[in-house]
């Protein structure tokens, strides 16, 4: 059997597409067609060798998505043939399967637990969840990463409470989400940052109370909105040096928590006073939101279809998988809020 694929063959180069041979699957492992993949910033940075040298080349790439099981290996329990899932980077329960490998060209192609630019692809148990099959799937792909570690940034990593002051770095997909989650949780003010026009509108759609176009007044701009004793909790998006620097600087030194999702380049340093640690301010990573997709995606699910989730909106570009590398260059433009590529078109 054989599948299109867009195949990472070599860095800081367009994926080329592909016709991949898919072997017959291993304990653990499920088979499933996917209907619609998201692109995530962690996509951009495997291309650019954001960690480094990449040792798996070449490889398949895509780590959220939504699909249908059509046939399940040896000990899969979890889900079923014509199972609707979405599929996630995340562990969640079931089986860890070994990662699948592809054969194209005579080249045998590496894969992780869960891969999505391709048509059809073979996931580690542990790395999907069922879902009902009246879910919207194409915005379906937020579960998979953007809508689980924005909530999670809010809620396990900030642990943000009503009325606490928020500020958003970084307003695409995972950005978004965030200021979503803590329109949820009660916060305000809700401030969104962003370089781009329509990610800051975009911010106001789903509940940012102020938005500000990122330049080199930031800190104090920001301090004009939450106040000169700063923000309770500064998600930071980004990765990009300058910005964590301000997510800090902008972040309360009573009790304030500065959460890192933007990861920088491998190389990168970021020098931070950190006496007021020593006070109870909170600097910490964050590892998709500490997620956990059995739980989280199915209350996230419930909030969606009782009206108190919105994210159709989320989604401001679709492609085919064909033109993959467009949604990519649109991305690296800061063209696109977030983006799917449709399997079914």
């Amino acid at each position: 059997m054989k599948t299109l694929a867009a195949i990472l063959v070599e860095q800081n180069k367009p994926l080329e597409l592909g016709e991949v041979e898919i072997q017959a699957l291993n304990y653990g492992q499920v088979l499933v067609r996917i209907h619609y993949s998201g692109i995530c910033g962690s996509q951009l940075g495997e291309i650019a060798g954001q960690k480094g040298p990449d040792r798996w080349l070449p490889h398949l790439l895509g780590h959220e998505a939504t699909a249908t099981v059509m046939q399940v290996g040896p000990g899969v329990k979890k889900v079923e043939s014509g199972d609707a899932v979405v599929l996630h980077w995340r562990k969640g329960s079931g089986l860890e399967g070994p990662t699948p490998k592809y054969t194209w060209e005579g080249k045998t192609v590496n894969a992780g637990w869960v891969t999505t630019f391709q048509k059809l692809s073979v996931i580690s148990e542990n790395r999907l969840t069922k879902v009902s099959k009246d879910l919207d799937l194409e915005s379906g792909v937020l579960y998979g990463c953007a809508l689980t570690t924005g909530y999670g940034a809010i809620v396990r990593d900030a642990r943000t409470l009503p009325g606490e002051s928020v500020i958003v770095l970084g307003a695409g997909g995972v950005g978004l989400c965030a200021i979503e989650a803590a329109r949820i949780a009660g916060a305000y003010p809700i401030v969104a940052v962003d370089l781009y026009p329509e990610k800051l509108a975009a911010a106001k759609r789903q509940g940012a109370s102020h938005t500000v176009v990122s330049d080199g007044n930031l800190e104090q701009a920001l301090r004009e909105i939450v106040g000169p004793q700063g923000a309770d909790v500064v998600i930071e998006n980004t990765g990009v040096l300058d910005v964590m620097q301000v997510a800090s600087a902008i972040t309360s030194n009573d009790r304030g928590r500065t959460v890192l999702v933007g990861v920088p380049p491998h190389d990168a340093r970021l020098p931070l006073d950190t006496m007021p640690l020593h006070f109870g301010k909170v600097i910490t990573g964050s590892h998709g939101g500490d997620a956990d997709p059995d739980r989280d995606i199915p209350r996230l699910v419930r909030l969606q279809q009782a009206g108190r989730l919105e994210l159709t909106n989320m989604l401001s570009h679709r492609f085919r998988l064909e033109d993959v590398n467009d949604a990519l260059d649109a991305m690296r433009r800061g063209e696109v809020v977030r983006c799917v590529l449709d399997m079914d078109d």
